[in-house]
């Protein structure tokens, strides 16, 4: 099995990484080189879902609405 790892981002930082990689990206196309690595991770990253934290928990919301 492939191993995976998680990590949790704010949008700061997953801004630096997305532009850090079309950075490298964009670099690579100057040299005439293969984007396909990259272009596969851009990909991967630009189409990750977000999960969102609640602000308050079912039941909270429940009584309020009461």
């Amino acid at each position: 099995m492939e191993e995976q790892r998680v990590i949790k981002l704010d949008k700061y930082d997953y801004g630096i990484i997305i532009n850090a990689l079309n950075e490298f990206r964009t670099k690579l196309i100057r040299e005439n080189k293969s984007t396909e690595v990259v272009n596969d991770l851009l990909l991967k990253l630009l189409n990750i879902p977000v999960k969102r934290k609640a602000i308050f928990n079912k039941r909270e919301r429940i009584e309020n609405e009461r």
